[in-house]
């Protein structure tokens, strides 16, 4: 086949329109995981049709009897978890350790935070009225399904992103349609597989493969919401067409995530953390650390110790025992050593990698330490997506607050520093979705924490309470408690009525200032009294 190693090899043009099918490599060796039948523009859309038929029954079920299923999904993907573990290491290639950690464990506990969590938050939640002429109401928000989900999920992180944010879609009552990365179907299918064996009708939950077109075709069908995770060009022609017909979107879309390290920190413990924050998955995550800076009187020190602990990484087959896999293909190791050959021509030092591994074949790289980087280099401006470190110095704090904001993105960020209040006082100031304080990346494993950005990295937030609300519709509905009183601001205008309302304006914004005034009296007598 006339493709790149490692990319996904379509079948010849002639006989694709016959078969239709995707072929799935294993990026390590280049073996066939598998081959499966491609969706068209109408397959996808005859999906959406399907689910959408099938929501309501779904939804009429009740959150408990949802959960339970959650639950059955839960303890099945427990007994299973080696298996999906192994199904993700053949298609992304990240060590089956990797797998199992930071996809199973965090999809068993975004289950557990619904378990926990899902009931209460999406009961009707009583809403008081403080305003004196509305005391006869009562009220309540009510938070419905939007009906039917899409889901583009990317293939870095192939089976905890699309799960987590299936399994909070459904319990909310929706149905759901995922397109998966065409690099990996089978892992959807994966998860397919557990949330029907779970008891998930058929049609509530449907995986459609294809390649750019079929994620087009859903987006442009008949869906209420689509939550997409993939790249900023690619997120902005997604918001472009939903907001054309106002489709609401939750867009996740990658990040260029800041290190900041000051000189109060244990280097080795610090080091240790930016080497797997940056080399992790092959450094193939958006909240991968793609910016360290490090004070000035540490900087050597600690660009130091992280070549020394890159070099002892073991890079391989993620099914054997190693540390760090393939990339999941050759077009993404390109864009790799296009960002490390502009850095090495603009001045920055190479202290360990540099250079693809071709003798493992063509998907594998080094962990790659650079000292000197700038933000003229790429690799500090553009998303790498691969196992490079890029370290600069800074001098002051304000300085390293300048340096980690000068930038498009805004997903995570990193703070390290013994000094407390400092970290809170850095977390402030940076412009993005979530900040972790001595330590990296964990924010996503955290089920209760909002997952998403601001600026280029997206909009909206997927995980915890904040996620969960992104899969409902909030309905206000108010009771009237005196049915057969007529209101005194219905229509009969004439006469003093507009006097009699003005004073009663009067009267009502008299009483909330004394109110208000009272409040601040008895708060500056209750200071008084500690203080004497």
């Amino acid at each position: 086949m006339n493709c790149i190693f490692g990319e996904v090899r379509r079948m010849p043009a002639e006989t694709l329109v016959e078969k239709k099918t995707l072929i799935s490599y294993n990026p390590a060796d280049g073996s066939v995981v598998g081959e499966v039948a491609m969706a068209d523009a109408a397959e996808v859309h005859d999906a959406v049709e399907r689910a959408r038929r099938a929501q309501p029954g779904w939804y009429a079920r009740g959150v408990r009897q949802r959960l339970q299923i959650v639950r059955e999904f839960q303890h099945l993907l427990n007994d299973r978890k080696q298996q999906v573990a192994a199904a993700i290491t053949r298609e992304v290639g990240k060590p089956v350790v990797e797998a199992l950690l930071s996809e199973v464990l965090v999809v068993l506990d975004a289950a557990r935070f619904l378990l926990d969590h899902a009931y209460n938050q999406l009961k009707p939640e009583p809403l008081p009225h403080g305003a004196l002429v509305m005391k006869t109401k009562r009220g309540a928000i009510h938070r419905e399904p939007y009906g039917v989900f899409g889901i583009i999920s990317p293939w870095n992180y192939s089976f905890s992103i699309p799960a987590t944010e299936t399994l909070a879609a459904l319990v909310a009552g929706n149905a759901v349609v995922l397109k998966p990365s065409e690099l990996t179907p089978f892992v959807a299918l994966e998860l397919q597989k557990l949330l029907y064996a779970a008891g998930v009708p058929q049609n509530v939950f449907q995986v459609v493969i294809g390649e750019g077109p079929s994620g087009a075709a859903l987006a442009e069908a008949k869906i209420d919401k689509l939550i997409f995770t993939g790249s900023v060009p690619t997120g902005k022609r997604v918001g472009e067409a939903a907001a054309r017909r106002l489709l609401p979107v939750v867009l996740e879309l990658g990040g260029k995530d800041p290190l900041l390290v000051f000189d109060d920190v244990d280097i080795d413990v610090a080091a240790a953390g930016a080497v797997w924050g940056a080399f992790t998955n092959c450094g193939q995550a958006c909240l991968s650390m793609e910016r360290c800076y490090v004070q000035r009187s540490i900087y050597e020190k600690f660009a130091a110790a992280c070549a020394e602990k890159a070099k002892a990484l073991r890079v391989g087959n993620g099914m054997e025992n190693v540390d760090v896999g393939p990339l999941i293909f050759e077009r993404q190791l390109k864009i790799v050593e296009a960002h490390v050959n502009d850095a090495i021509q603009r001045g920055a030092r190479v202290l360990c990698g540099g250079r693809r591994l071709a003798e493992m074949g063509p998907c594998f790289y080094p962990p790659t330490v650079l000292a000197d980087v700038t933000h003229e280099m790429l690799i500090m401006r553009e998303e790498t997506f691969g196992p490079v470190l890029p370290i600069a110095p800074f001098d002051t704090e304000e300085e390293a607050i300048e340096l980690a904001n000068d930038s498009e993105f805004g997903l995570a960020a990193s703070v390290w520093t013994r000094d407390s209040e400092r970290a809170k006082r850095i977390a402030a100031r940076l412009q993005t979705g979530s900040v972790m304080l001595n330590d990296m990346v964990c924010s996503f494993g955290i089920s209760e924490a909002p997952h998403g950005g601001v600026k280029a990295s997206g909009m909206g937030r997927t995980h915890g309470s904040m996620g969960l609300e992104e899969m409902v519709r909030p309905k206000y509905i108010a009771t009237d408690l005196l049915p057969g009183m007529k209101k005194v601001w219905w229509y009969g205008y004439g006469g003093n009525f507009g006097a009699q309302m003005n004073n009663f304006v009067n009267a009502l914004f008299a009483k909330s200032l004394f109110k208000r005034l009272r409040g601040w009296l008895g708060s500056a007598a209750a200071l008084w009294r500690k203080q004497v």
